[in-house]
């Protein structure tokens, strides 16, 4: 039975985010079976938009098996054929939902560094992101259900109403934060277990609505690479590398994370952050505003949009936020601002800006509820 809420998302990711055009290659890459009735959704949408589809069929239990039995080498050529995929395409659209979200957590840590180096950063990270236009998501099956410690019905519905959300509205109301960040120099972000200073003087800042993640709802930069100083504690777990890391806990000395702890899996956060030389330094800041996304589920596309947080992200910047930092990972960490999770303050340039999870200045008071959002 064909979903009319998969329809409605579909159209979302082919003709806002995408902007598909007649000719135009679109890439739908689909991870896991539940995944699939969207899928067949988008294909219908991107003919329809005069496009040519063409889509790539993957689940976590089948990498797996690959992960576990490969070589370098067999690395390399996958990458190799992908690449050749990705280079001739002008749209991407990325479908995650796999039925178990701990397939790979078994997998050796030098294969998963082969992994990101020889596949995910060729041609995920430098081609999909960077030559196409793309937008990734996550597809509200079991498994994302029980992360988020809801019952199918209730996790589907609430997953729909966040998704569907008007982004043309969200983009306009970003606006005036865009232009306050932009002319910030000195951040300082106070909390419980969180005192921490950067500078994001003249790096870009980019807003994001709807054109490169559903859900979407953030407004990113990057911090000047060596002005990080203080520290900070993450209130909200994370679910990297099929391994989830609680209270993760950073201490920074000009630009670089010099201490790292956890409650749990300190040694692989370790292990994470000296994958290369980039890794211990921060490639993202980022203020979370979708009104609809209020508590974390262990989904990174959800979580860093969660309304009154922020992320803070170890590992490579953006191209189109560049602070110099290159590495292999890119690790979005984040932290919640809101009463009930302690509070917390954010002040640019000695300025109040958001208290306790709420912009407190005029510009921005009540513009990003969901009323002012048609939530």
């Amino acid at each position: 039975m064909i979903d009319p809420r998969n329809d409605k998302l579909a159209d979302i990711l082919v003709n806002f985010s995408c902007s598909v055009k007649k000719n135009d290659l679109v890439y739908i890459a689909i991870r896991g079976i539940p995944s699939l009735e969207l899928g067949k959704a988008l294909i219908r949408k991107v003919t329809k938009a005069g496009g040519i589809p063409f889509w790539y069929y993957n689940d976590d239990s089948l990498t797996r098996q690959f992960l576990l039995t490969n070589t370098v080498e067999q690395i390399k050529e996958f990458a190799k054929f992908q690449l050749s995929m990705a280079k001739k395409t002008d749209c991407y659209i990325g479908i995650y939902g796999p039925d178990n979200s701990f397939d790979l957590a078994d997998i050796p840590a030098k294969k998963m560094d082969a992994w990101k180096l020889f596949y995910y950063k060729p041609v995920l990270a430098n081609v999909i992101t960077k030559k196409t236009r793309w937008v990734a998501m996550r597809f509200p099956n079991n498994a994302m259900a029980q992360l988020a410690q809801q019952p199918q019905e209730v996790f589907e519905k609430y997953y729909y109403d966040v998704c569907c959300i008007d982004y043309a509205k969200m983009d306009k109301a970003l606006n005036p934060l865009v232009k306050l960040m932009q002319k910030t120099d000195k951040v300082h972000i106070k909390s419980k277990e969180t005192d921490l200073t950067f500078s994001i003087k003249k790096i870009p800042v980019v807003k994001c609505a709807g054109k490169f993640n559903i859900p979407d709802g953030e407004v990113f930069t990057a911090p000047v690479k060596n002005s990080v100083n203080g520290f900070i504690t993450f209130n909200a777990p994370s679910l990297y590398e099929s391994n989830v890391y609680e209270n993760i806990r950073f201490e920074f000395k000009s630009g670089k994370i010099i201490k790292a702890a956890c409650n749990n899996n300190s040694k692989k956060l370790n292990h994470i952050l000296d994958t290369d030389a980039g890794a211990r330094y921060v490639g993202e800041f980022a203020l979370g505003v979708n009104p609809m996304i209020m508590e974390p589920m262990k989904d990174t596309l959800f979580d860093e949009k969660i309304d009154g947080s922020f992320h803070f992200t170890p590992g490579r910047c953006y191209d189109e936020a560049s602070n110099g930092n290159k590495s292999a990972i890119h690790w979005d960490l984040v932290q919640i601002q809101r009463k009930e999770y302690g509070g917390g303050e954010i002040w640019f340039d000695n300025k109040l800006i958001r208290k306790d999870g709420k912009f407190v200045i005029p510009e921005l008071k009540g513009k990003l509820t969901r009323k002012a959002l048609g939530g």
